[in-house]
């Protein structure tokens, strides 16, 4: 698992940095370069490697789901792992076809056409509104049956540490989403206390604001990253001492003559 973590990690941040150097820092002037290493964008390489790995834990679940019901384990020890799997499913999709912006976006047209007052005391994206409490909920059971469900106390903590990566991720979004004029505005908050616009300007070619709302993003996406990560490492090795006894043979096919 240390290899897991090591690699992935590594390309994780390897993203950060190309981001910072070779999109936001114009190290080329060809947009298509810059694009491909833009960690914010939903068809750059990170996005990429952040779906990529969303599956492996979604298939990773699944075979654990697998093993628990091959071991004939109690329906709640199967359920969950059956409860994580689609949950995870469902992450790889959304991940791939940008499910809650949409959905998010569909909501607030819905809402704008029904009552345009309706739930104005949310100043972030739509999206959160419906789908935060889903996930929180989600995230509560996940902590839960895993502190149950996994022997290791390091294991357990670093599901708990995972957990934490995402929620924080979700707060930066959630002041990504704000109006700079807002009161929870950090960004802007920050932007007007410390004079910074000349070096962004100079170093980015963009204000200080836009600045920090780009790495901002990037922080975001990273953490994401970084939490699949590590939940990941956390799976495998729970399937390993689960099945154990499991074998894998690769047989060449028979020639004919």
């Amino acid at each position: 698992m240390v290899m897991v973590l090591v690699a992935c990690i590594g390309a994780e941040l390897a993203f950060v940095f190309l981001d910072y150097h070779v999109n936001y820092g114009r190290l080329t002037d060809i947009g298509a370069i810059r694009r491909l290493f833009n960690i914010a964008r939903e068809d750059g390489l990170a996005s990429w490697f952040g779906t990529a790995q969303t599956m492996l834990v979604a298939l990773t679940l699944w075979a654990l789901y697998a093993v628990a019901r091959r071991q004939a384990l109690p329906g709640l020890r199967r359920t969950g792992w059956l409860v994580l799997a689609l949950m995870f499913s469902w992450m790889t999709i959304d991940d791939g076809a940008e499910l809650h912006e949409r959905l998010g976006t569909t909501f607030g047209v819905l809402r704008e056409r029904a009552n345009p007052d309706a739930l104005q005391f949310f100043p972030s994206y739509n999206w959160q509104i419906l789908f935060v409490p889903v996930f929180g909920a989600l995230g509560l059971f996940m902590a839960w049956f895993l502190w149950r469900e996994l022997p290791a106390v390091r294991l357990r903590w670093a599901v708990l540490a995972a957990l934490g990566c995402l929620g924080l991720a979700v707060g930066l979004d959630f002041i990504e989403g704000l109006e700079r004029r807002h009161a929870w505005n950090l960004y802007a908050w920050a932007a007007d206390r410390y004079d910074f616009d000349t070096f962004t300007r100079a170093r980015f070619q963009h204000s200080e604001y836009t600045t920090l709302r780009h790495f901002s993003r990037s922080l975001e996406e990273f953490l994401e990253m970084l939490a699949m990560t590590v939940l990941w490492a956390v799976f495998l090795e729970r399937l390993m001492a689960m099945a154990s006894d499991l074998r894998l043979r690769f047989r060449a096919p028979s020639s004919t003559t």
